[in-house]
């Protein structure tokens, strides 16, 4: 377990903050998302990349949405908060099949409100599943969450929910299913991008679910009053398209 934990951090969307040596970076003022390229030769490509995420996905037809298969199961609660999210870490066994690709699920991380963008609307709140493949190569599955019914297994994750810096620590008895935050229909946008956190390290395989799932208004104040504002801002799609089979 203290294997996973560690790559969990490795590939971490805010793995900036994972270590103390890393430069600080918020999402506000002078260390906030126009700065982030200058705070660090190694964050160099968050102002200069032309393949980042966020982006606005008005340029998508929905009509060419692409299936993906998340085959997630069940397992014990690991739970982080690293500064910049909370995080939810997870043992191998759960994967996302794109394109004929199988990629491992690791972690999953929240924003609020979300950082994607679909014809200048943002929801209140994404989950960002991060995956890994056998070579490295990462890809994260984002779920816009809009108001609605509460959801039961984003209730046992908020109750549990670190408020403030807390390294990786397993909840006692408490499981997590990931497939449980999921939309029925898993029908998403994929294309070229990057991590949303410095340092924005590009090709990662984005997939963004069309349609959202729920969670009552009270879930999603609750996330939001630990994790404050902590979106980026929507960046150039640089001529991509959405990537089809």
């Amino acid at each position: 377990m203290q294997a996973l934990l560690t790559l969990a951090s490795a590939i971490s969307m805010t793995m900036a903050a994972a270590t103390g040596h890393a430069p600080h970076w918020s999402y506000e003022g002078a260390e906030g998302p126009e700065h982030w390229g200058a705070l660090a030769p190694d964050f160099a490509t968050c102002a200069t990349g032309k393949t980042q995420s966020p982006i606005d996905h008005a340029a998508f037809d929905a009509k060419q949405a692409v299936p993906v298969r998340a085959d997630y199961h069940a397992g014990a609660l690991s739970l982080l908060h690293n500064g910049h999210t909370v995080q939810a870490n997870f043992s191998p066994g759960s994967t996302l099949e794109s394109g004929g690709h199988s990629y491992n699920l690791v972690q999953v991380h929240f924003h609020t409100p979300s950082e994607e963008a679909f014809n200048g609307k943002h929801y209140p709140m994404v989950a960002h599943f991060v995956h890994k493949d056998a070579a490295g190569k990462l890809a994260v599955l984002g779920v816009m969450f809009e108001e609605g019914a509460p959801n039961a297994e984003l209730a046992n994750l908020i109750s549990h929910a670190p408020k403030s810096m807390t390294p990786a620590h397993e909840v006692a008895g408490v499981a997590l299913n990931p497939a449980a935050l999921l939309p029925h229909d898993l029908h998403v946008y994929r294309y070229a991008g990057s991590l949303t956190t410095p340092p924005c390290s590009e090709g990662v395989t984005w997939h963004v679910a069309v349609q959202p799932a729920h969670a009552s208004k009270e879930q999603i104040g609750a996330l939001h009053a630990i994790l404050g504002e902590n979106a980026r801002p929507v960046q150039p799609l640089n001529g991509r398209r959405l990537i089809a089979d």
